[in-house]
């Protein structure tokens, strides 16, 4: 097998550039190469012997302390692992075997070892920037496992000067590690789903909940915003949640869309009833409207009509807000339009009952002398002529001035009627009848018991004393309540 020989091996190939850059954190921390080393790299490829290659430190990594680290295992020198024929193959050692990894005829054997070693390096740098990755996190370790076959390829059979066994060995202990780190990857990727399903499986169940109800009885302003709210949940969860098994996405989906396209359906049934109702209130009020302004011809005597047409209109429903207001700013501008005319009609009574006002007081004055007149009949005749002329006068307006005139009136009437009863009761021959025979009842009980009285002191019987004496005490009350 034949490498790519550089035309000019005084200069490194552009390819040395690349490996370079890929392989920077292990040849940043690669041991420096011995003495000896550097001066046989010194001394031309006639005059040295054959390869005796004198170890040296490969690149090992430092593991940063963020997660558990796959071990590197030490590599020897590349120098213990290549050799030169004189015709300019390269061959590396294999175990106890030596491979053939291409030809440099056109350099030094220094510079065809240096060329593949280079390779080995960059194939070093890669397996160390997978170990690296791999500690720091922050990619799948699936990926990483992917990344890594495609390495396990390019150095299994590598045309490379070095420790190839030693790589082989990090990479196998690195996919071990990855495929732990997978397993726990799969099991978190699986709780999550589980989550996540769970949680979809919420927002479907809060807004089945909501299609479910019943239509009349959902208010439908808030039912719209908390499906909204529900839509935008569902959205942001299938952008950033885990990805959901296709059958178990669909199914969910087709729940939280056919609930949403049930609500839908009963909010435009409930809308489009909505304005029938409202369509229905309108043109009852529209006439009713109409029906109180015509009572602007009859003034106060209106109002009474005006009070039914208000009450048919507090039964008439809703008809929407605009609609609603314009109609009632005409229906009360109506109203209003009597109870002035009441208003104007009571004010100009009242100023005609100013005089009325003082006579009816002048009366009162007159009949506060009635209560002060002993003679019963004198006081009754007296106040009837004053309740005669107080009825000439006639009503009074405000309302509320007659009512005070009335009731300082009535007091007297019921001072007089108050006397002419007691009269009548103590005067009433009938009830004179009644207590003169109850007085004589009294008196002779009375009789009675204060002769039993005696009979009992003379026997000295304590109990018939007692007796005797507490009936005899309240027959006496009573006949002292007869006037006997």
């Amino acid at each position: 097998m034949t490498d790519v020989s550089p035309s000019q091996p005084d200069h490194e190939p552009a390819e040395q550039a690349a490996v370079e850059d890929t392989a920077t954190v292990a040849a940043d921390e690669a041991a420096p190469v011995s003495d000896e080393a550097a001066a046989a790299e010194a001394t031309p490829a006639s005059a040295r012997p054959a390869p005796a290659p004198t170890p040296r430190a490969m690149p090992v990594p430092r593991p940063p302390a963020r997660r558990a680290a796959v071990a590197p295992l030490p590599a020897a020198a590349p120098d213990s692992f290549g050799r030169v024929d004189d015709d300019g193959t390269v061959s590396v050692r294999e175990g106890d075997d030596w491979r053939v990894v291409g030809q440099y005829p056109d350099g030094t054997p220094a510079e065809a070892l240096a060329y593949f070693e280079r390779k080995y390096v960059d194939l070093a740098g890669e397996v160390t920037l997978l170990e690296v990755r791999h500690r720091n996190g922050g990619a799948s370790a699936s990926d990483l496992r992917s990344t890594l076959a495609t390495v396990r390829e390019r150095v299994v059979g590598a045309a490379a000067v070095g420790d190839l066994a030693a790589l082989e060995a990090r990479l196998g202990a690195l996919d071990a590690a990855l495929s732990e780190a997978s397993a726990e990857e799969a099991q978190a990727q699986r709780e999550a789903v589980d989550a996540a399903i769970a949680e979809r499986t919420a927002l479907v169940e809060r807004i089945e909940a909501l299609a479910a109800r019943d239509p009349k009885s959902i208010q439908w302003k808030q039912t719209t915003a908390d499906i909204g709210e529900l839509f935008a949940q569902w959205q942001a969860h299938q952008a950033t949640g885990p990805r959901l098994p296709k059958s178990t996405g669909q199914q969910l989906w087709k729940r939280f869309r056919d609930a949403r396209a049930t609500l839908d359906k009963h909010r435009r049934e409930f809308y489009s009833g909505m304005d029938e109702q409202h369509r229905a209130a309108r043109d009852a009020k529209a006439r009713l409207v109409e029906r109180a302004e015509a009572l602007a011809s009859k003034g106060e005597d209106g109002i009474g009509a005006y009070r039914t047409l208000l009450d048919e209109w507090k039964s008439a429903g809703r008809a929407g807000k605009k609609a609603d207001d314009a109609l009632w700013a005409r229906f009360k501008a109506a109203g209003d339009a009597l109870y002035a005319a009441r208003s104007e009609r009571e004010q100009a009574d009242a100023e005609e009952s100013r005089e009325k006002i003082e006579a009816k007081r002048a009366l009162l004055a007159e009949a506060a002398a009635v209560p002060q007149e002993k003679d019963l009949v004198k006081a009754r005749t007296l106040l009837t002529g004053i309740q005669r002329r107080w009825d000439e006068i006639g009503r009074i307006f405000p309302r509320e001035a007659e009512r005070g005139l009335d009731d300082e009136l009535r007091k007297i009437e019921h001072g007089v009627k108050a006397r002419e009863d007691a009269d009548w009761k103590s005067n009433n021959p009938e009830t004179k009848a009644r207590q003169n025979d109850m007085t004589q009842q009294l008196r002779d009980a009375i009789a009675a018991l204060e002769a039993d009285l005696e009979k009992a002191k003379a026997s000295k019987n304590a109990g018939a004393i007692a007796k005797a004496t507490e009936a005899l005490e309240a027959r006496k009350s009573w006949l002292k309540a007869l006037g006997g």
